[in-house]
């Protein structure tokens, strides 16, 4: 319970406004008239009934149940609380419910049982299994647990994992791989002296034992001291596994010279005399909750070199089950793995541990502002908010599955597979898969202006890990290089990236002079030329794309657009190019939606927008999408003769007369543009099929408050803007870009024109 009372409050509220509970079901399929209720219900239910009457595998076909886990709880040892019964530990069992659902868009129903008798509790647990795709035991007391879990699996012919147990053994198994990393020892050769008897102190000895560790170097110890052989008092067969032949007979007696303590028992249990006992460097898994068995700074008074973990998010390595379960069962329900093997949770170890060491994602960053992401001591796991873990995870737990055998529907391609769990949580992965491909034909050069950012450091390690471009930073090397030990990147200057420093460049004379002879005659001195080139990093970026030494510009990390467009206008507006409109692709649930003109033309006149809607087609097209563009206003279909509309049925008769391969209508409502049913009743015979996916504005205003609000509040993902009639030579992004925005407007900048005409 927190002794905080501000915590107990706001925890009150969250569970019950603005409705009890954490949970609700909604319907994934319409119920808007007769038809759609015959075949939701009767009669039409029945065709899938007898379909899977005739092949039980069709459950996954037709039903949810391949990707329904139930939680199953009878309250009997709820993490810090105990025995609170079946009742009350059903917010636990909501809260574990939509963590699956956050983590790996996983179904599940929490089910808690007044059932203190195990072979009881099997015996409901086990008739559950038509409902269910999967079952996770939880907060089920020792030796129950094991019990209980050992005759479902037994009659069970779907994955039971006890998460108490093998969750927390495997995020401890992650975190000990690492922290022996970090101390150059090997599981083969370390002395585990462990503090608690219970189902997650067994498991997690059971796990090392499988990571390499030898049993005679484990000393068990529960609340009675010593498990030793021949001790009667509080002993089962799984702790009796553990049994010592010694007369030691207490956690002091075997402490000397322990590589690791792992602690799964009580406050205080383990004192810093105890650790000055331990050896160099000594890892301590003290991971008691709330309160550990040593507190991090105790433990660091007498080894300042301790590699600790806890149970806590408020210290570094935070052993933590969601970096587990939630991806366990995804890679195997995918697969319809009838079990949970050893195999599979060993993949899922090493997933977790080959994470921590890489680079760390800027999606974790932004989520833990303020902590050292890097890997180390302090660093040993990843963060639960790290959007790899389920393609990485989940893709290692699913092949493991596949090559044991115990994988009923098997993916034939298992990168197909890894991309699209990737793009369940990247929302723009697979839209953005397209002109991902089409920029690694060719090598480019995408230069950033504001090169300083984090943002922009972490798109450019994302860029050299992913794609086949060469990110040049214009900033000053002292800070780029301080930023990019901060945030554990791997990028290094003139190795990975390159560099423009504005204070010292060697090219510097160049550049003011190339700038001076494009802007001479529009009031440019010299000595203003070389200020800008000094001062102005969009300028100087712009001045590179045009002497050929980027390919492509990228700013706007701060700072107003039209002032960035001004500059890339005055370098690189001239022959063919000239900016004409600003196109935002808007990721919904439902699919993309791409607005315009949102940022160039306060005003756009007739023919402006005619070229705003060709170039956004073509640029729609670049993510395999066929456009569907609908010209928005007040105005709908020429009922009002004033306002924006005359300028859209301008637009629209200047395309017709061009003639165009692409589907346009107009002028009309948003709601008209996005409600096929409603458009063919007030303009039967209209020339659009379906929603439109492209919404083109006569004014900026307009455009950019459907982008923002979209944004905002209708949880779209920007990609973009893109500006449209550069040749691709420069882009302008928003402030609020994030550092996926960024990677994902790199490949936009790294497709050639020529590509896609």
């Amino acid at each position: 319970m927190s002794d905080t009372p501000n915590l107990r409050d706001a925890a009150l509220a969250y569970h019950e406004f603005p409705k009890p509970g954490k949970l609700e079901i909604r319907a994934t399929k319409p119920m808007a008239n007769g038809r759609d209720l015959a075949r939701a219900y009767s009669p039409g239910v029945a065709e899938a009934c007898l379909e899977i009457k005739d092949d039980p595998a069709n459950a996954a076909r037709y039903t949810a149940r391949g990707n329904l886990v139930a939680v199953v709880s009878n309250g009997s040892a709820v993490l810090g609380l105990g025995n609170i019964g079946a009742l009350a530990s059903k917010p636990v069992m909501e809260g574990k419910a939509v963590l699956f659902k956050k983590f790996a868009s996983i179904d599940c129903f929490d089910i808690e049982v007044n059932e203190s008798d195990p072979e009881k509790l099997a015996d409901i647990v086990c008739a559950l299994e038509p409902t269910f795709g999967a079952i996770n035991l939880e907060d089920i007391k020792a030796p129950d647990c094991f019990i209980v879990e050992r005759l479902c699996r037994e009659r069970m012919n779907i994955p039971v994992f006890h998460d108490d147990q093998h969750g927390t053994a495997i995020v401890v198994g992650a975190a000990a791989k690492n922290a022996l990393h970090v101390a150059g020892k090997t599981f083969e050769d370390i002395k585990i002296v462990s503090t608690g008897g219970g189902a997650a102190g067994i498991a997690c000895l059971n796990m090392l034992l499988k990571l390499g560790v030898k049993r005679e170097n484990i000393w068990l110890c529960d609340i009675h001291g010593l498990v030793y052989e021949g001790r009667a008092e509080d002993m089962n067969p799984a702790k009796a596994a553990f049994a010592q032949p010694t007369d030691k007979r207490t956690l002091d007696d075997v402490i000397d010279d322990a590589d690791l303590f792992l602690g799964l028992s009580g406050p205080g249990v383990l004192k810093p005399e105890h650790v000055a006992r331990m050896t160099k460097q000594p890892i301590i898994f003290a991971l008691a909750n709330p309160n550990p068995e040593i507190l991090p700074d105790d433990a660091r008074s007498v080894a300042p070199d301790a590699i600790i973990a806890t149970g806590r998010s408020d210290f570094p390595n935070q052993v933590n089950n969601v970096l587990c379960f939630p991806f366990i069962f995804r890679g195997a329900l995918d697969v319809g793995a009838t079990t949970i093997n050893d195999e599979m949770q060993l993949a899922c170890i090493d997933g977790i541990a080959a994470l921590a060491r890489a680079t760390t994602s800027a999606e974790a960053a932004a989520a833990y502002q303020g902590e050292q992401l890097t890997f180390g001591a302090d660093y040993l796991i990843p963060k639960p908010f790290d959007p790899r873990l389920v393609g990485v995870v989940s893709s290692a737990v699913a092949r493991a599955a596949m090559e044991t055998g115990v994988a009923q529907r098997p993916i034939a391609d298992l990168e197909a597979y890894k991309t699209s769990l990737d793009g369940s949580v990247f929302k723009s992965a697979l839209l953005m898969r397209p002109v991902f491909e089409a920029a690694r034909a060719k090598a480019r050069r995408i230069v950033f202006a504001e090169g300083e950012d984090e943002r922009v450091l972490r798109a450019a390690q994302a860029m050299v890990e992913e794609t086949t471009e060469r990110p040049i930073l214009i900033g000053r090397p002292e800070v780029i290089e301080a930023r990019i030990a901060r945030a554990g990147l791997t990028i290094r200057i003139g190795d990975t990236v390159d560099l423009v420093n504005p204070e010292n460049d060697p090219r510097y004379r160049d550049y003011w002079g190339t700038y001076h002879e494009l802007m001479c005659r529009r009031g440019v001195s010299p000595d203003i030329a070389r200020a800008i080139m000094r001062t102005n990093s969009t300028a100087i970026g712009a001045v590179m794309v045009h002497r050929d030494e980027a390919d492509s510009l990228i700013c706007g990390t701060f700072g107003e657009f039209r002032w960035h467009l001004n500059y890339v206008t005055q370098v690189l507006g001239r022959e063919s190019y000239n900016p004409v409109g600003a196109l935002s692709m808007m990721i919904l649930e439902d699919g993309p939606l791409f607005v315009a003109d949102t940022q160039v033309h306060l005003h756009p006149e007739p023919d402006q927008i005619a070229e705003i809607a060709v170039g956004a087609a073509r640029h729609v097209r670049r993510f395999g999408i066929e456009p569907q563009i609908a010209f928005c206003s007040q105005s709908q279909f020429g009922n009002q003769g004033d306002g924006s509309g005359w300028r859209l049925r301008e637009a629209i008769r200047m395309l017709d007369a061009q003639g165009h391969d692409f589907c346009y209508e107009g002028e009309m409502n948003i709601d008209t543009a996005l409600d096929p049913d409603l458009r063919n009743r007030l303009f039967p015979g209209n020339r659009m099929q379906g929603a439109a996916n492209v919404l083109v504005f006569a004014h900026a205003d307009a455009a950019s408050g459907v982008r923002n609000i979209l944004k905002m509040k209708g949880g779209g993902l920007e990609v973009g803007p893109i500006l449209m009639g550069m040749g691709n030579r420069a882009h302008i992004v928003s402030p609020s870009i994030t550092a996926r925005g960024l990677l994902n407007m790199s490949a936009v900048a790294g497709t050639p024109v020529a590509h896609y005409g």
